[in-house]
């Protein structure tokens, strides 16, 4: 099943009113989070609190993820107990950098009475995350790895870079699409990184543009100002549907029945792009129905 992932929302852990208003924000995804938005001395209240709103529901059509802190930290542990409990549809991992984090939080989630349907996705946050890239997608080929998304840290991967935060992001834009090609080439969605700057609407629009273009499915968000954003950024647009019926109806006409190029208002249309038009329409009926 396609399932949009046009925008998700963190939402901190810690505040009970910030979870109740996301349940009626118009973002594909929310991301409950006991990481960075979480004092140290809130992360035990936050915890139970996010198990409880998760438990509780109501939250329609939106995935619920809970992004706990790292395993190897002091709360990570039972970050992902009380989170696998509740049973959200997936756990995001932070500071995932070998295939060996995927497969030894799988095996956490099993222990922790997990249901099948809690995923996994990944944060890349690390020069070696990406380097490890491929290896750390590969795993979702084992149906017990649970590997769904990536997501992109980029603030992280800049601090652990020293790379500089510039507009366009030419510093980062190889890393960006190495991790695309990794997801691309073993079945993973992945989603950009924040955009940081709350009073550039403008630099929002480019960066998810940008985002799109480079082949990413959504971008992670930090305001739900931002969602309308990134929902029209990453949803097919009219003309690119049309284009897309067109297509498919093209090849389904008998004369072109066997044929694996064709011709169509000057263009040289090939079988793959029937493919990738029925993906768009898919995506976009998908998207009418969740609007």
């Amino acid at each position: 099943m396609i399932r949009p992932r046009r925008s998700a929302l963190y939402m901190p852990g810690s505040n009970a009113r910030a979870i109740e208003k996301a349940r009626s924000l118009p973002a594909d995804a929310i991301i409950l989070d006991l990481e960075d938005s979480v004092a140290s001395d809130q992360k035990s209240g936050a915890r139970e609190q996010v198990a409880s709103a998760v438990r509780a529901g109501g939250f329609g059509h939106r995935e619920i993820v809970v992004r706990i802190n790292a395993l190897n930290s002091e709360w990570g542990r039972e970050d992902l107990a009380q989170a696998a409990s509740a049973g959200p549809d997936a756990i995001l991992l932070p500071k995932v950098s070998t295939p060996g984090d995927i497969t030894m939080a799988a095996r956490a989630l099993v222990e922790a009475g997990a249901p099948e349907r809690t995923r996994i996705w990944a944060m890349l946050e690390t020069p070696l995350a990406i380097l490890n890239s491929d290896s750390i997608a590969r795993t979702a080929a084992d149906p017990a790895a649970r590997l769904d998304v990536f997501i992109m840290g980029t603030n992280d991967i800049a601090k652990e870079t020293r790379a500089r935060m510039v507009p366009g992001r030419g510093p980062m834009l190889s890393w960006l699409s190495t991790c695309v090609l990794a997801a691309r080439a073993h079945g993973v969605d992945i989603l950009d990184g924040v955009y940081n700057e709350l009073a550039n609407p403008d630099g929002l629009r480019n960066e998810c543009a940008q985002g799109r273009d480079l082949g990413m499915d959504g971008k992670t968000l930090i305001h739900p100002n931002q969602i309308a954003t990134a929902n029209e950024i990453f949803a097919a647009q009219d003309d690119e549907v049309e284009w897309a019926r067109r297509v498919i109806a093209a090849f389904e006409l008998p004369e072109n029945a066997s044929r694996g190029a064709i011709s169509l208002d000057g263009k040289m249309v090939e079988r793959l792009h029937a493919e990738m038009a029925g993906r768009t329409i898919a995506i976009a009926e998908a998207v009418a129905r969740r609007d």
